[in-house]
């Protein structure tokens, strides 16, 4: 069997969406190669601890906000990597070479450094998600007042979205599928439709969105589609990484007008149940714009919304 070396990987995260790469110096492993800053946790550290130390060590900065993300095994010939990410949303300092790397600030959407290490390909795809992914809601506000207001959260920056509108026959579907697609098309979001797979394939959108049923009963991963799905709990969770689907969404964390029958998670149980998780999580379930943060630091991607985003 392999060594596992444990490591703390930082995705130092501007305001402005670019993250630092640094390439491998001469006289290491992979030299050359571009990676995300950090190291091997030391024993009796905690994985957060390695990331302080390590963004010190070779950046010079100090980690004042960071939190737990994606937790990535990867298999070298010479050892098995299991990388802890965090992302590093505030520092103190300017990032420099402290250990003759070369740095580099880049945009997950167009990386012009190359060659990245294969362990980190899947990161930057997941650094292409938002951090919320709506839910639409004809089925409540009515046609002309949900176009109207998806139209102005694309202007104001939404670039994910489920369409899910169980009460449409798979015509009706349609005809609402072309509709979002002739608004968000110009603004590049990206749009996922919750329904069949074979429906979903004929419509030209971005991919497919599972519901955990359809979720547990698919073996492979459906070709050439971003796809996502519903999780409630940790068989489907594992399932979704056995896959490798692109992102899930985990719920209900709190309360919800939908479901009012299901228990709440609660924020602490959704953070036990994503804890070493290898995709990115959307938080679901009595989300508001303002649970954001709370999502990040019990380790989720982002939120996802039916109802608030809409408001």
């Amino acid at each position: 069997m392999p060594k596992v070396v444990n490591v703390a990987a930082a995705v130092l995260l501007r305001e402005d969406g670019m993250v630092l790469l640094a390439s491998r110096p001469e006289g290491k492993g992979w030299a050359g190669w571009w990676e995300f800053p950090g190291g091997k946790i030391e024993d009796g550290e905690t994985s957060f601890q390695a990331l302080v130390r390590e963004i010190d060590e070779e950046l010079g900065v100090q980690v004042l906000e960071a939190y737990p993300w994606l937790t990535r095994t990867f298999d070298y010939p010479e050892k098995t990597v299991k990388l802890h990410f965090f992302i590093v949303r505030r520092w103190q300092g300017s990032p420099e070479s402290k250990e003759g790397q070369v740095l580099s600030w880049q945009n997950p959407h167009a990386v012009t450094v190359s060659p990245t290490l294969p362990a980190n390909t899947p990161i930057l795809d997941a650094l292409k998600l938002p951090d919320v992914y709506a839910i639409t809601n004809q089925h409540e506000l009515g046609e002309e007042v949900f176009f109207a207001r998806l139209h102005e959260r694309l202007k104001a920056g939404l670039r994910l979205i489920q369409i899910r509108e169980k009460d449409l026959n798979e015509v009706e579907l349609a005809a609402f599928v072309q509709r979002v697609l002739a608004l968000t098309v110009p603004y590049q979001a990206k749009v996922l439709v919750n329904a069949p797979l074979d429906q979903v394939q004929s419509m030209g959108v971005d991919g497919i969105h599972l519901t955990s049923d359809r979720l547990m009963a698919l073996d492979q991963k459906p070709p050439n589609l971003l796809v996502s799905a519903s999780c409630h709990q940790v068989s489907e969770l594992r399932h979704a990484a056995q896959l490798g689907l692109d992102f899930v969404v985990l719920s209900p964390v709190l309360p919800t007008k939908s479901h009012p029958q299901d228990s709440a998670m609660g924020w602490k149980a959704f953070s036990t149940l994503i804890e070493d998780y290898p995709l990115p999580v959307y938080a679901l379930g009595g989300m508001k714009p303002s649970h954001l943060n709370q999502a990040w630091r019990a380790g989720a991607h982002g939120v996802a919304m039916l109802r608030e985003i809409w408001n």
